[in-house]
């Protein structure tokens, strides 16, 4: 989850961190370059240098990574912890009260909508021949881009390998998987410096979200390595100013993770009282696990096209805090979406952004 001040960014970073159980968060055109400058606002914490265990790690990295020992080690040791990205990665104090509507308003928005409109009608060739070669919808991939910097407008301002050194080898401890994270964000560093290397460029220019992630889709650094793609053919992978490299890269992402062509994302769903088994509908969470037959005998009502769905389906639950949950019958394509973010709450958002921008298309 990047907005545009830092109060809001905060509040939309903690809403996030409460309702995807562990996730590494971890994404209206302008001329998209994020680099670091004199003005940059940087973390005032230790250097990583005095830390054995970081200069182990390092040397490790070099070793494996075949990379230039002296250089991982300066680039490990000029790192700095930050304190605000740790506390970030804190779990809340109290339980929060999870509200699809409120949620939703965050970013299906008279700002979002505009600019997801102005992306598609500069990028639409792009669009198209992804949606022709990768098969995602050009709605999902504009809901992804809008939902996570706003088109490009809000990369992130933290640095990144700061980020990602705090998060390696300073994850909170009270985070109940905090062993989990740390090694996690230790093998996003052995990416971050292999793609820094390669490319001969500066690893403490690039700013990002509070976990590391980067450019217009918000890509880790093991994403950027594994689905990242040279989309409008210069011969450079560029997710902060190509809009056709970052289209084609999420499209890629997406069928990596086993997108369904034509297969829709979810179904309305209502439910028979009368033989509703709610207990076992919501036991496997989002992970589709129902046939049409095993999920309508449990109480769960669908019609039309839903009844002649092919795959497996999942009950997806939206809180609506004091109001009646809204539910969805979410496809196999549903749960692709959550691969990109661990959330339900996110994935109809980008859903339901994709939608309203296509609406206001002109032809």
């Amino acid at each position: 989850m990047t907005l545009k001040t830092a109060s809001f960014r905060f509040k939309i970073a903690i809403f996030l961190i409460a309702t995807i159980a562990g996730a590494a968060s971890a994404r209206d055109v302008k001329p998209l370059k994020k680099k670091v400058s004199a003005s940059a606002p940087q973390a005032e914490g230790p250097l990583y240098a005095s830390r054995a265990d970081a200069m182990q790690f390092a040397d490790d990295l070099a070793s494996r990574r075949s990379l230039d020992p002296a250089w991982v080690r300066q680039v490990i040791g000029r790192s700095r912890f930050n304190p605000t990205v740790a506390r970030l990665m804190q779990p809340p104090a109290q339980a929060f009260v999870k509200n699809w509507r409120v949620y939703r308003s965050r970013f299906i928005d008279p700002i979002r909508i505009r600019a997801g409109v102005n992306f598609w009608q500069a990028n639409r060739s792009a669009l198209e021949r992804a949606e022709k070669e990768y098969g995602v919808p050009a709605e999902i991939i504009v809901g992804i881009i809008g939902v996570e910097t706003i088109y490009g407008r809000d990369t992130g301002s933290f640095r990144v390998m700061d980020s990602l050194a705090t998060l390696a080898f300073d994850f909170p401890s009270g985070h109940p998987r905090a062993l989990e994270r740390s090694a996690y964000f230790k093998g996003e560093i052995e990416q971050f410096l292999t793609m820094e290397s390669r490319k001969g460029a500066d690893p403490f220019e690039p700013l990002g979200s509070y976990a590391g992630a980067m450019g217009m889709p918000q890509f880790m650094p093991s994403s950027w390595a594994k689905f990242a793609v040279d989309f409008d053919g210069d011969s450079v992978v560029d997710l902060w100013n190509s809009p056709a490299d970052v289209i084609g890269s999420v499209a890629n992402y997406f069928k990596a993770y086993g997108w369904k062509s034509g297969m829709p994302t979810h179904y309305p769903v209502h439910f028979d009282a009368s033989r509703l088994d709610m207990d076992a509908l919501m036991a496997p969470d989002i992970l589709p696990t129902f046939g049409v037959t095993s999920f309508t005998a449990k109480g769960a009502v669908l019609e039309g096209q839903a009844l002649e769905h092919p795959g497996p389906l999942a009950l997806i639950e939206l809180l609506n805090g004091p109001d009646a949950p809204s539910y969805v019958a979410g496809t196999e394509n549903f749960y692709v979406i959550t691969r990109y973010n661990w959330s339900s709450y996110y994935a109809m958002a980008v859903i339901e952004l994709g939608r309203e921008v296509a609406a206001r298309l002109t032809p």
